[in-house]
């Protein structure tokens, strides 16, 4: 029985789904994070045949059309080593022309069956991408932490920590999102000089894309609508900087970010816009999978 294969390989979880030529699940598997940038290239394969088997259990992987694996970190397959790793592991898994595409390409095919639109990317980072022929052809921002991700969480969690320094600064009462960062930070307020000096200390001490962990409290916080506004604009701004002049094609939502108020406000910058949100990757690789088994007219897979 002829099947495809599709496999949403994410930072904190791989999962995967084999689909019947008529839409049927035939089986899922799941496992950790599969993003080769994130973690060890090793570990991310492990993971990912993990979640691929599972998925291929009572299978006969020959019997597999096609296999799409949307990833995050695709970059990291430019290196020989690595790539020879990925394809060690289909081998393993009895597959056979696994296509790997970034997690933006399956995340825009989960929502829509247009070819060509656009994707809106804001987790911990950031990025948008024109999509045509259901393929990423060029992208806006994405330039990680150091240079770019404005409007992701990466980007609120910073801006949440330098407004706490701001209000530590003055006299003022500290308001709402001042007052959970430093709790959040497990910073006592008493001494004020202290907490400022406490808190640069305490961001400088992790990773500086442990900021993200901030975010939250920009989104819970009734005085940070400023930052909230700022980061729609920005997002907003990389969406229609990835689209052609006039062009009436979808835009997909995708990530933790606009999931909630910087979503919504992302929203009203776009009215007019067919704005769609994606919530299941791995079902648009799947369906990807489906179109290149069995063309434009494949049935889509039935979510379970």
């Amino acid at each position: 029985m002829s099947f495809v294969v599709g496999v949403d390989a994410g930072g904190t979880s791989a999962r995967a789904v084999a689909v019947a030529a008529d839409g049927t699940v035939l089986g899922t598997g799941r496992s950790g994070g599969a993003n080769p940038n994130s973690q060890p290239p090793a570990t991310a394969t492990a993971h990912l045949a993990e979640a691929i088997g599972g998925c291929l259990e009572g299978l006969d992987p020959q019997d597999a059309s096609a296999c799409v694996v949307g990833m995050a970190g695709t970059s990291k397959l430019t290196d020989p080593a690595v790539a020879a790793l990925f394809e060690e592991t289909w081998a393993r898994l009895g597959l056979s022309g696994v296509r790997v595409l970034t997690d933006a390409e399956v995340a825009f095919a989960s929502v829509t069956r247009a070819p060509d639109g656009t994707v809106l990317v804001a987790g911990t980072g950031s990025i948008a991408g024109r999509i045509r022929k259901r393929r990423l052809v060029s992208t806006v921002g994405g330039y990680g932490w150091l240079l770019g991700d404005e409007g992701s969480a990466f980007w609120l969690g910073r801006e949440a920590v330098r407004t706490t320094l701001d209000a530590l600064s003055g006299e003022r009462e500290l308001g709402e999102l001042a007052r959970s960062v430093l709790a959040a930070a497990g910073i006592e307020t008493a001494d004020r000089r202290r907490a400022w000096q406490r808190l640069i200390t305490v961001a400088n001490a992790e990773a500086p894309i442990r900021l993200a962990r901030f975010a939250p409290l920009v989104s819970a916080a009734a005085d940070a609508r400023p930052i909230l506004d700022r980061a729609a604009d920005l997002l907003a701004g990389i969406a229609l900087a990835a689209r052609e002049p006039g062009e009436d094609t979808p835009v997909v939502l995708v990530g933790s970010v606009l999931s909630g108020p910087v979503g919504e406000l992302v929203r009203l910058r776009l009215t007019g816009l067919d704005v769609l949100t994606s919530t299941d990757g791995m079902y648009g690789a799947a369906w990807l999978a489906a179109v290149e088994a069995y063309g434009d007219g494949a049935t889509p897979p039935r979510r379970v």
